[in-house]
């Protein structure tokens, strides 16, 4: 066995020890001693100290002793920065094994995120190191395109480009950090419209870090960071990347790279969930273009099939609250959703939970984004006919009977179903389905049981129960057997209905004489200031008045209007009632009066009969309650 070998003398060059001669095999004792002594110059006198007599003594005085040194030493042996700040559970301290100087240039680059960062110290992005970025994702992109090209059938050949690609695209996330900067860069460059072109490209990851690179990109949080003078300018930029995405078809390439992906793999299902989240973002800065999205693209059928999955999660909840935001304010997309059976699926999806609960806030969640989608498309009359065939009704008053969480929500689609003259067959369908029994048992309980924390409060119930009960008496036929049982609720229990009513009108003017002492102390603020506030429209304050307690006024005015006028009995009792608190049927004239004034003087609905608009109704109340307004 060859010792040397084993145990190797590290290699120096020349130069570490100086001009220094080889020493011969057997040097001399007179050799010896001259070059100690010319050793001895070099050096100063901070030279190594010749050895003792026996050379095995060389490494003790080599090794300082760490005890005696510690005062003195900065650190820990080896300039540990972190030899005394580590230890394991016994007490045994270890370290990092690295300085302070190495830990510095460390935290510089996690802080950056790793290699190719844009952040430069002390200034973070700047438009060079955006140039920069943008010009190595266009070269690493034409490589890859020009590797692949060439060797189609061999990936080894074109592996590494990928590679170089995929960190090209992802050194770009800090691009949201600076949008003023970035983001007109971004599109001027022409690097926009290239990193669209890549969701065509083979490798579905590549694909995948660009769903990334945009739903960061135009993340509502984007560029939060900086002062609130750049807000517009932000908002500005930002609002000129969504422009250019939509001009190179972001919507459809989106769309079909849903097609590709398989959300049984962890990478593919989170791919999925930034999609949906590009489509969200970009609805919030400009809702006008959700018309768009469901015309050019199949989103509303993958959308519907999305949310009848057996198991949910978090993509399941994230299809219904799109669907939802794509429903609420666009009437092309209503029908759409009608066209597609969207009615019918909403209703089985939400069949479920007529006999269990939601297993946690997600699910409810979800629950809660299918119920607005369905009030949302019960706006259109053509959808409340689908809503009826479907049997909506039957099933919503089943969820009012239980006391799970799904009964509010019930209770809230109804009074959607029901509003409105088109509303009027929903209404007739309600009460031959026993609603009526269901309905006022919701309305008179004081308390509402279910798990704490995952109900509605029941101020929320009663508004929508109000909302029913409005709808039932200006849609059902006047003498007919629907609006006799509508009546003689009232009139049961010794009128404990009607008492009801003005229990919660008495909440509501409380409620209103508040909000109006509120809004009178904010306009005494307003009188020296030039500048135009909200609170000087009209319209608003009256918006304001009625989320305060007015609507709720107004609806229970219209509805005790109502039994006043049919029903004789009902209205000595109410008068009774109202002159106990100083009160009469003028206060509810007034209340109507003001409802008259706000009222639009909207069209008559498409493909009704000529009935009587909620402007003649409500001037027919006032005449009834108060003679001396007849004209």
């Amino acid at each position: 066995m060859d010792i040397d070998e084993i145990f190797k003398v590290p290699k120096f060059s020349s130069s570490s020890f100086g001009n220094k001669r080889k020493l011969p095999d057997n040097p001399s004792p007179e050799m010896l001693t001259k070059l100690r002594a010319e050793s001895g110059q070099e050096s100063g006198q901070d030279s190594l100290q010749p050895p003792p007599k026996r050379s095995r003594n060389v490494t003790m005085e080599e090794v300082q002793d760490e005890d005696s040194n510690m005062e003195d030493a900065d650190f820990a042996p080896g300039g540990d920065a972190d030899y005394y700040a580590e230890e394991d559970d016994e007490g045994r301290f270890f370290g990092g094994g690295l300085t302070s100087e190495q830990k510095d240039i460390l935290s510089i680059f996690e802080a950056a995120g790793g290699e190719g960062v844009l952040v430069e110290e002390g200034e973070g992005l700047s438009l060079t190191s955006v140039r920069r970025s943008l010009l190595k994702l266009e070269r690493a992109a034409n490589k890859n395109q020009d590797q692949r090209s060439k060797y189609p059938d061999d990936p080894s050949r074109f592996i590494d480009s990928e590679a170089d690609l995929d960190s090209a695209i992802k050194s770009l996330l800090p691009l949201a950090q600076a949008p003023t900067i970035s983001y007109p860069e971004l599109v001027r460059s022409g690097s926009l419209a290239l990193l669209i072109g890549l969701f065509t490209h083979e490798n579905v990851d590549i694909v995948l870090d660009v769903v990334e690179l945009i739903h960061e990109l135009t993340d509502e949080d984007a560029g939060e960071d900086h002062e609130d003078a750049l807000a517009e300018e932000t908002e500005e930029a930002v609002k000129l990347l969504i422009d250019s995405l939509i001009e190179n078809s972001i919507f459809e390439l989106l769309v079909d790279n849903l097609g590709r992906l398989n959300e049984a793999e962890e990478g593919d299902r989170q791919g999925a969930f930034h999609i949906l989240g590009i489509f969200e973002n970009i609805l919030s800065v400009n809702p006008e273009l959700a018309p768009q999205l469901v015309s050019k693209t199949n989103i509303l059928p993958w959308l519907l099939n999305r949310v009848q999955a057996k198991a949910h999660d978090e993509n399941r909840g994230y299809a219904a609250e799109l669907l939802s935001i794509l429903l609420q304010s666009s009437v092309p997309n209503r029908i759409a959703f009608s066209k597609a059976d969207g009615v019918e699926t909403l209703l089985n999806v939400l069949s479920q939970y007529r006999r269990r609960d939601p297993v946690d806030a997600d699910e409810t969640e979800f629950m809660e984004n299918l119920f607005d989608a369905l009030c949302s498309a019960l706006s259109e009359p053509h959808i409340k006919k689908q809503f009826l065939a479907a049997e909506g009704p039957d099933l919503l008053i089943l969820m009012m009977k239980g006391k799970l969480e799904s009964k509010s929500r019930s209770i809230k689609t109804l009074d959607h179903a029901m509003s409105g003259p088109n509303g009027s067959a929903v209404c007739t369908a309600f009460v031959e389905a026993l609603g009526l029994k269901t309905l006022f048992s919701a309305f008179m309980g004081k308390t509402k049981k279910g798990k704490a924390g995952t109900t509605l409060p029941p101020s929320e119930d009663i508004g929508h129960i109000l909302g029913i009960v409005s709808s039932l008496f200006s849609n059902l036929e006047s003498d007919s057997t629907d609006r006799l049982r509508l009546l003689a609720k009232f009139v049961e229990n010794n009128y404990e209905k009607a008492d009801k009513l003005l229990d919660i009108r008495d909440n509501a003017v409380t409620r209103l004489k508040y909000t109006d002492s509120v809004i009178s102390e904010e306009q005494k603020d307003l009188v020296d200031d030039d500048d135009d506030d909200i609170l000087s429209d009209k319209a608003a304050i009256y918006l304001r008045r009625l989320d305060g307690g007015l609507f709720t006024l107004q609806t229970v005015d219209y509805i005790l209007a109502w039994i006043v006028m049919e029903d004789d009995g009902i209205r000595s009792h109410v008068l009774q009632m109202l002159n106990r608190k100083n009160l009469s049927l003028q206060d509810l004239v007034s209340t109507l009066k003001v409802f008259y004034d706000n009222m639009d003087d909207a069209p008559p609905a498409e493909g009704e009969d000529a009935t009587p608009s909620q402007k003649d109704i409500v001037v027919n109340l006032i005449a009834s309650l108060d003679p001396s307004t007849q004209q």
